[in-house]
Formats: C-alpha cells, structure tokens, sequence
C-alpha cells in the first residue's frame, strides 16, 4: 500500500540538560530568556491562546500560539513561519517541549508534530542547533552568538 503523501511526520530531540525545571521553564515563556539562546526579538504571552512569536534570524519569524501551559514541566505551542509563499505557514504544527527532573539535571523532550517529512528533516536540523545553547545558558553557560543570525540583524 502507498503511503499517503500527506502523512505527517515528527521531530523528536531528548537532549539533558544541568538545570531544573524550574530554570529552564522560563526560557519558553519570558521574551528576554528565549534571546539569550534563540532569537534576536521576541514576543511570548505564555497562556492558552496567547501569542508565540519569534524573530529567530533577524528574518526569519516563527509565529503561532501556545496551547498548554504546565509550570515547570510543559509547554505547548503552535508553530509555522511568517512570509508569503511558505510551505509552513504560523500556526501550521505543533511544538510539544516536556521537562522531566532526573536528580540534579533535567531531560527536555521536544516534539515537532504535524510536518511533512522534508520538514521534519529541517526543523530536527534547528532543534539540534537551538537546544544545545538552550542547555548552554540554562546551566548559566554562555551559549556565544548565534552564527544563524543575520549580521545586520545582531547589531
């Protein structure tokens, strides 16, 4: 039987990270947390409903809107980019980030839903770029610039 093309697929990352929940969770919700490991300009109003919007290039805009919101161990959002022409526009999936404690670290599971298999490939490619600076800063690390960042748009 063949599959059918508009099968959607997922990216999933679980990466461990030396913070708490209670210190990684605002890093999803306040604008000034999620610049430090991603974005040069956020908006976020962290409630059901509310806005997620992220300038993470300096051209490069993801918006859509949270969904679910678990203090310190869930956040859900939408997700797509801004910009005609965009095979994935704001709102089109779905960002799952879950943070179960394990001792004095912390593992991060993220799930991208609702992509096409191309997009999967694409966006693991960007969790896997964005969360290891996510881990950086949470541990109170510098993650550095971000070299994905538009040079116009850094300064």
């Amino acid at each position: 039987m063949q599959a059918d093309s508009q099968e959607t697929k997922l990216a999933e990352i679980e990466i461990r990270i030396e913070a708490s929940p209670e210190t990684i969770f605002p890093f999803f919700t306040d604008p000034e947390k999620m610049k430090q490991w991603k974005g040069v300009e956020a908006t976020l109003d962290p409630r059901p409903g509310g806005i997620y919007r992220v300038n993470v290039t300096g051209g490069d805009i993801a918006r859509g809107e949270y969904v679910e919101i678990v203090p310190h161990s869930k956040v859900v959002f939408t997700w797509g980019w801004e910009g005609g022409g965009t095979p994935l526009p704001p709102g089109a999936s779905t960002v799952e980030i879950t943070l179960t404690p394990d001792g004095s670290t912390t593992i991060l599971r993220l799930r991208h839903m609702g992509l096409t298999e191309e997009q999967a490939t694409e966006h693991a490619r960007g969790w896997d770029h964005y969360l290891p600076r996510l881990a950086a800063v949470a541990a109170g690390n510098d993650p550095g610039p971000d070299p994905w960042v538009r040079p116009a748009a850094a300064s």
